[in-house]
């Protein structure tokens, strides 16, 4: 079940959550691959399938404008974690979708750390760096379907222009890395394959 093409591992740490579903028949794992790509095409409602105690998404596009909408290329991902946001990102995390892979039994979303889109400064708005990259994925394969989330070349954003948000980055990121990434991205795969 390795069809999705997630960015290769250069520098830094990288992150494999995974959840596999199987069902009694491929027809059955077809329809439900189908409802699982929409879930994860719906990214405002991320917050509903991943639980109370973790990360609240909401989809914005170009500008910044929150949108009720499937997520498209160019959009950003507003990101409200728990505990202080960066100061240039408004008080949230923020990155924007690179790339959507769409096929038969097949979907990537693909996004990458950025700058907050609804103000002036260019340092990137989040805890890692923009060397890194978040793969969500949905794959149907004969009976199984798998949710999952990829991160590669992930390292803190020490280049904050703000002191301040470079040390929370840091905190964030040696957090994220140690295990609050983990269980986040393991709640969400989860969430997205319940039936």
């Amino acid at each position: 079940m390795n069809k999705e093409p997630v960015p290769e591992q250069h520098e830094g740490t990288e992150s494999n959550t995974e959840s596999v579903k199987e069902f009694a028949s491929e027809q059955e794992a077809s329809a439900f691959f189908t409802q699982a790509a929409e879930r994860l095409k719906n990214v405002n409602e991320w917050h509903h399938y991943a639980g109370k105690l973790t990360a609240d998404f909401t989809l914005t596009d170009q500008n910044g404008e929150p949108v009720q909408r499937a997520v498209q290329v160019g959009d950003h991902f507003r990101i409200d974690i728990p505990g202080p946001g960066p100061a240039t990102g408004g008080g949230y995390d923020w990155v924007q979708v690179e790339a959507i892979d769409e096929k038969p039994d097949v979907l990537t979303i693909r996004v990458r750390p950025a700058t907050n889109p609804q103000n002036e400064r260019h340092d990137v708005a989040h805890f890692f760096a923009d060397s890194a990259t978040s793969s969500f994925v949905v794959v149907r394969e004969g009976r199984k379907v798998k949710a999952a989330v990829y991160g590669r070349n992930e390292k803190p954003n020490v280049d904050a222009e703000k002191a301040v948000d470079k040390v929370r980055n840091a905190a964030v990121a040696t957090g994220a890395v140690s295990g609050f990434a983990k269980l986040q991205w393991k709640s969400l795969v989860e969430g997205l394959l319940k039936v």
